[in-house]
């Protein structure tokens, strides 16, 4: 079954994934769900983020959680770079709109994933290293399809 989806990925807190998030969203795409995902898939934004007003970033990424709620969808996001606005995303997904979110983990720069993601029995966590990309994306299409309605 389709579903929407938000993506969340770091911006500020490095661009260096944005390859990896695009091959995350093209992976949910070509298996037949919508996904917002902003600017973080973009090749114009850099480490400073978008050339918008925090007010304005703010009201439209929950406006688009809101919609992705509205649409019974869910939550995607890659935590492996620290990122203060990846938290409050997964936060308000789970706590203010009660949608499920699957988060993408790699321990390349932390040496363990955010207690407050991994402990959180609401949120499923899935691990890989850079070579497992592909089977980690497998499974992350897979989960998704299971947590379908």
């Amino acid at each position: 079954m389709a579903r929407t989806i938000y993506f969340s990925g770091s911006i500020s807190g490095g661009r260096e994934d944005v390859a990896i998030y695009r091959r995350i969203v093209s992976a949910l795409e070509n298996s037949g769900h919508e996904v917002f995902a902003g600017a973080v898939t973009s090749d114009s934004v850099g480490n400073g983020g978008e050339p918008l007003e925090a007010r304005h970033i703010f009201e439209r990424d929950l406006g688009w959680i809101a919609g992705v709620a509205a649409r019974r969808g869910l939550l995607v996001a890659e935590v492996s770079r620290p990122s203060i606005g990846v938290g409050y995303e997964i936060a308000a997904a789970r706590y203010r709109f009660n949608i499920p979110v699957v988060c993408l983990y790699r321990p390349a720069f932390t040496r363990r994933c955010s207690g407050m993601v991994a402990g959180d029995p609401g949120i499923r966590v899935i691990e890989y290293t850079a070579e497992e990309l592909d089977a980690a994306l497998a499974g992350l299409v897979r989960t998704i399809g299971e947590s379908g309605e």
